[in-house]
């Protein structure tokens, strides 16, 4: 990856996450929260976009690709637990994210070689 390509990749991750995080949430509103059904058109709109935007990100691997979307999406997931659900994150979440985020950048940006 270039590093011209890392905002970008940082960028795509992070609407990636908010799209995924909102179009689960609204199948969670659904379900779990005795919400309209029309909550799902505007949730399968949000996943859909989640999917598209994966597939922007500069990686000669999908698996890799979605490996180190997982750290962004933990930490947005702890976003939105706070300004969403209005449930204060813990040291413990904090100490995890961190954990994952860099474990994904270990996998984007860690150097590829041919006995790697």
């Amino acid at each position: 990856m270039t590093a011209n390509a890392i905002p970008v990749t940082a960028a795509i991750y992070i609407g990636a996450a908010l799209a995924e995080i909102a179009g689960c949430f609204a199948f969670w509103a659904w379900l779990r929260l005795d919400r309209s059904p029309l909550w799902l058109a505007p949730g399968i709109l949000s996943l859909a976009l989640f999917a598209w935007m994966l597939t922007l990100v500069e990686s000669e691997a999908a698996g890799r690709t979605f490996a180190a979307y997982g750290g962004v999406y933990i930490c947005a997931s702890l976003v939105w637990l706070a300004m969403v659900e209005g449930v204060k994150p813990d040291r413990w979440d904090f100490a995890g994210a961190a954990i994952c985020l860099a474990g994904a950048a270990l996998i984007m940006f860690g150097p590829r070689g041919s006995g790697a």
